[in-house]
C-alpha cells in the first residue's frame, strides 16, 4: 500500500499547491475536505491542515475534532490549521493588531528544531493572515517568530503537532521545501519513493488485474492527458484497447492528419471520425459561450457512442481525468462557482452505460506530462501547449461558421509556426489567437477594407490557475502581424493581449 500525507483542506486558496510541493518531493499526498476524515490510517504517514477564509472565531468556520489526529500520526497546521489547533488545545487566537499580507522573515527560529533544520534566521515567508495566536496552549514551544509576529511557528513535541501561521507552500517562502522535507522525512519518515516510474509500474499492474480481458474505449484529443492515459492503458491491455479519435471542425489546421499519424508510430489502435459539418450544425446561430459548449459536448457524446457501437462487447470507458478535476468535483463547500464548464465532456458515461477508468485521476498536469517521459511519448507531444476541449470554438467571439473557423486556423497556424521558429513556442504555457467579433477599418493598396481583428494571446503559468502574459519580442509580433495580415485573407488588425490571470482568464471564453 502507497504511504501517503493526507491534507485536509477548509478552503484554502493554496491547498492544490500545497500538494504539488508535496509531490515534487516525491511524496503521495492526497487532498480531503476537512469533514471527510478516513477511516483506514495504515497508510497515513502524516497529516497537513491547511488555511481557510475563514478565522477561527467565524460562526461558519471549518470545525474539526484534533482528538482524531492529536497522538496519531504527526500533524502540521498551515495558518488557520495552526490557529485552529492552538485554540482546541487551549490556546488564544484574537484577531491581529498588524496584520500580515505577503513577504515577511522570521526574526528568532529555534535552530535545534527538527522541523526547521537547515532553515536561515531572517529567511523570508509568506503570511496571509488577518487574526494571530495570542497565547500558545499548554505544552507548546515558540520555534519560531517574525518581526511582527511573536508566534510564528510552535510545536507540542509529544504529540508531534506543528502549527506554522506563515505558509511554506508558496514560492514567495524562500525556503518552505526545505521545511516541508524536514516535515516530511525527518519528522514523517516517508521515504519519497512516488516517482513517475514507480507509478507507472504500480498502475500498469493495476489496471491489468482491474480491467482483465475487457474492451476499453477511450476518446483520443490529441493533447497530453488522453494520450498519455491511452499510452497507459496499451502498455497494460495492449489490443483491448479501441481509441476513437473525433474530428469536430474545430481543431488546428491540418491537426487531425498530424496527430492521427502519430499515433499510429506510438502503436495505438485509433479511429478516425470525421464529423464537423454535425457540429457546425449544432453551433449554428450560437453565440454565448457555454451555449457552445454545450452544443459541443452533446454532439460529442453523439459521435463518439455512435462510434463505440460499432465495437462489439466494450466493457469499460477510460477518461484522461486528472486530480485538479477530482478534487474541484468535492471541493469543501461543493462545487465552485462555475466560470465555464469543465472542458472534459460530461454525460458519456451516463449514456454508455459502461465501468469507469481514469488511469490518470490521482496525479497533476506536470506529473502527467514526467509520466508521459516515462512511457517514452515524444517530446512533441508531451511539449504541447493545453488546448481547450471544445477547440477554437471559444477562441472565434461569436457565432461559429466554417468560414470564420478556417480565417482562424490560418492564423493560428502562422502564430504557432512562427513560435517554434524563432525558439519561443517552449518558453511559452500557452498561446492561443483569438477572432474577435468586430471589424476594423484598414487600407490595402489604394483600397479602403473593414475586416476582422484578431488577438494573440500568450501566458506563462505552472498549472493555469494563474498566469502572466509572456512579454514576447517586439520584432517577434511585428513579424507575425505583418504575416498574418498579408497571408490571411479577411484580416487587417493584430493586436496582443497583455491581460493576466487574475483578473482575466487565460481563454477569452
Amino acid at each position: 500500500m502507497q504511504e501517503m500525507i493526507l491534507i485536509l483542506d477548509f478552503g484554502s486558496q493554496y491547498t492544490q499547491l500545497i500538494a504539488r510541493r508535496i509531490r515534487e518531493l516525491n511524496v503521495y499526498c492526497e487532498i480531503k475536505p476537512f469533514n471527510h476524515v478516513p477511516e483506514n490510517w495504515d497508510n497515513i504517514k502524516g497529516v497537513i491542515l491547511s488555511g481557510s477564509p475563514f478565522c477561527v472565531g467565524d460562526k461558519n468556520a471549518p470545525q474539526f475534532d484534533v482528538d482524531n489526529f492529536k497522538g496519531k500520526v504527526p500533524v502540521m497546521g498551515l495558518c488557520y490549521g495552526a490557529q485552529y489547533l492552538a485554540m482546541s488545545l487551549g490556546g488564544k487566537v484574537e484577531a491581529s493588531p498588524t496584520r500580515e499580507y505577503g513577504r515577511a522573515n522570521l526574526s528568532w527560529l529555534d535552530s535545534n528544531s527538527t522541523l526547521l533544520k537547515g532553515i536561515n534566521h531572517n529567511t523570508q515567508v509568506w503570511m496571509s493572515h488577518g487574526d494571530f495566536i495570542s497565547e500558545l496552549p499548554e505544552g507548546a514551544s515558540l520555534i519560531a517568530s517574525t518581526y511582527d509576529i511573536e508566534n510564528a511557528a510552535f510545536v507540542i513535541e509529544g504529540d508531534k503537532l506543528y502549527g506554522l501561521q506563515f505558509h511554506p507552500e508558496v514560492y514567495h517562502t524562500i525556503e518552505g521545501s526545505m521545511l516541508l522535507k524536514n516535515f516530511l522525512v525527518d519528522i514523517c519518515g516517508c521515504k519519497q519513493d512516488w516517482t513517475p516510474e514507480h507509478f507507472a509500474e504500480a498502475a500498469i499492474a493495476n489496471l491489468r488485474e482491474k480491467i482483465g480481458k475487457e474492451k476499453v474505449v477511450l476518446g483520443l484529443s490529441g493533447g497530453v492527458d488522453s494520450t498519455v492515459a491511452g499510452t497507459l492503458l496499451h502498455k497494460a491491455i495492449g489490443s483491448q484497447l479501441y481509441c476513437i479519435f473525433v474530428d469536430n471542425g474545430l481543431l488546428r489546421k491540418n491537426e487531425f492528419e498530424v496527430v492521427l499519424n502519430s499515433y499510429k508510430d506510438m502503436g495505438l489502435n485509433v479511429r478516425g471520425v470525421r464529423a464537423a459539418n454535425r457540429f457546425y450544425e449544432a453551433l449554428k446561430g450560437k453565440t454565448d459561450p457555454e451555449d457552445k459548449r454545450k452544443a459541443i459536448g452533446h454532439t460529442f457524446i453523439e459521435v463518439f457512442d455512435e462510434e463505440a457501437h460499432r465495437i462489439k462487447d466494450v466493457k469499460w470507458l477510460a477518461q484522461g481525468t486528472i486530480y485538479p478535476d477530482v478534487i474541484e468535483s468535492v471541493s469543501v463547500n461543493g462545487p465552485s462557482v462555475t466560470i465555464k464548464s469543465h472542458h472534459n465532456v460530461g454525460g458519456l458515461p451516463e449514456k454508455m452505460n459502461l465501468k469507469i477508468v481514469e488511469p490518470l485521476n490521482s496525479l497533476f498536469k506536470d506529473e502527467v506530462r514526467r509520466l508521459g517521459k516515462t512511457l517514452d511519448i515524444p517530446s512533441a507531444i508531451l511539449n504541447r501547449h493545453p488546448f481547450p476541449g471544445p477547440g477554437l470554438a471559444i477562441r472565434v467571439l461569436g457565432e461559429i461558421t466554417a468560414e470564420r473557423i478556417a480565417i482562424l486556423q490560418d492564423v493560428d497556424h502562422i502564430y504557432i509556426e512562427s513560435l517554434k521558429e524563432y525558439d519561443l513556442y517552449d518558453r511559452v504555457w500557452q498561446a492561443a489567437a483569438i477572432l474577435l467579433p468586430v471589424s476594423s477599418v484598414g487600407v490595402m493598396g489604394d483600397e479602403r477594407t473593414y475586416e476582422n481583428v484578431v488577438c494573440l494571446r500568450a501566458v506563462n503559468s505552472t498549472d493555469g490557475m494563474t498566469a502572466d502574459w509572456s512579454q514576447l519580442p517586439y520584432e517577434f509580433l511585428a513579424k507575425v502581424s505583418n504575416n498574418i495580415i498579408n497571408k490571411v485573407k479577411g484580416v487587417n488588425r493584430v493586436v496582443y493581449d497583455i491581460s493576466s490571470k487574475p483578473p482575466a482568464t487565460i481563454e477569452w471564453e
